[in-house]
């Protein structure tokens, strides 16, 4: 079943203009990805589309608090959003909740739920390209103090311990694309002049 075209019209003009104050790499076409990610994910499971793209669209409204903890606060702003619990029921809310909280990559645990492994996995956002650029944006707008060696050495040194083969991201969804278009970033970190070259066409 399609979401509502309330909960549709409210996430477009009331949730995404949130992302316009993140930094590049999680602003409002990162929550688009996810959002359009996760549904299409969805559309394999039997689970309510609403509440997936609820999830999905709060996943990352934390950060408006910090980027440590944004998960946490992303959860607690759903379980405080009025607008949602004209929609959904206390256990409905829980559930959207606790999918968003569990996004994170660098989580210490798997998803609780299936909504949770869903907007986990298109969270993942593993397009070669758009990684790498997100990475450099990232480095760009919170450490601006440090020179472009210092940026590429910081680009290599999250690239490897995030998508690298000993890295911590996990993926959730068997027949999801990300884990093809994984071992094609793998395929880069794993040479030194590949990271080089696209450190280097991305800062230009």
């Amino acid at each position: 079943m399609k979401p509502s075209c309330q909960l549709t019209d409210y996430i477009e003009n009331c949730i995404l203009p949130r992302y316009d104050a993140f930094d590049p790499a999680h602003g409002r076409d990162h929550a688009r990805w996810v959002i359009d990610e996760s549904l299409r994910l969805a559309a394999h499971y039997d689970v309510d589309h609403s509440m997936v793209l609820a999830a999905a669209a709060f996943h990352d409204t934390g950060l408006a608090f910090g980027r440590d903890e944004h998960h946490i606060h992303s959860a607690r702003i759903i379980r405080e959003d009025e607008f949602l619990r004209t929609l959904f029921t206390s256990e409905q809310i829980d559930i959207i909740a606790d999918a968003a909280e569990d996004h994170r990559a660098s989580s210490s645990h798997a998803p609780r739920t299936l909504y949770g492994r869903i907007v986990a996995e298109a969270d993942r956002q593993i397009d070669p390209e758009v990684v790498m650029r997100r990475t450099v944006q990232f480095g760009l707008r919170h450490y601006p103090h440090l020179s472009r060696e210092e940026h590429f050495e910081r680009f290599c040194s999250h690239l490897h311990e995030k998508y690298g083969r000993e890295g911590y991201l996990r993926l959730w969804i068997p027949f999801s694309d990300n884990a093809t278009r994984l071992e094609t970033l793998r395929t880069i970190i794993d040479s030194p002049a590949l990271l080089r070259h696209h450190f280097d066409r991305l800062w230009e």
